[in-house]
């Protein structure tokens, strides 16, 4: 039986809500109160037994409210977990190299995660992904500056991006 545990925090942008693992690697998280958003994007191999709810998730609440406050480099060390084939497992590395205040486009994103062409893989990899903040898919945007989209939503987005720059 694995226990994983989940938190909501408040933030400029919503409610963040996180899901950890036992040892503290994110599984799910995202701009929500809703739990039941957010388990369905866990992997079936990683989806724990149970979910209880804590009041801090130690250092995945602490980098969340850092990044909110400011410190935008406070997500990059907390560990994920995401179980995909292995194009979107290179695809959210990649993503994770993105830094703060430098979008780049959905063709730009393809090109570094080693397939150019791959540009609606690329875009799937961000809509598949589970970790949202700890795996920044939100900096990923269209040609043009145009936003694509957001799970959580384009105001979620356009604010993230705007504390990034």
């Amino acid at each position: 039986m694995t226990v994983a545990h989940t938190s909501t925090v408040d933030t400029p942008a919503g409610p963040f809500t996180a899901i950890v693992a036992p040892d503290g690697a994110v599984l799910a998280s995202g701009w929500t109160a809703d739990l039941a958003l957010l388990t369905p994007q866990i992997h079936i191999t990683l989806m724990p037994s149970e979910i209880t709810t804590r009041p801090d998730l130690g250092d995945v609440t602490k980098a969340t409210t850092a990044y909110h406050d400011g410190d935008l480099t406070a997500i990059d060390a907390i560990e994920v977990r995401q179980k995909s084939g292995p194009f979107l497992q290179h695809a959210w590395d990649v993503l994770r190299t993105v830094k703060a205040g430098e979008p780049v486009t959905y063709s730009e994103y393809a090109e570094l995660s080693g397939r150019p062409a791959a540009i609606r893989a690329a875009a799937s990899a961000c809509a598949r992904n589970s970790a949202a903040l700890f795996v920044p898919c939100h900096r990923v945007i269209r040609i043009g500056g145009n936003l694509g989209g957001f799970r959580w939503g384009l105001d979620v987005k356009r604010w993230l991006l705007a504390h990034e720059n």
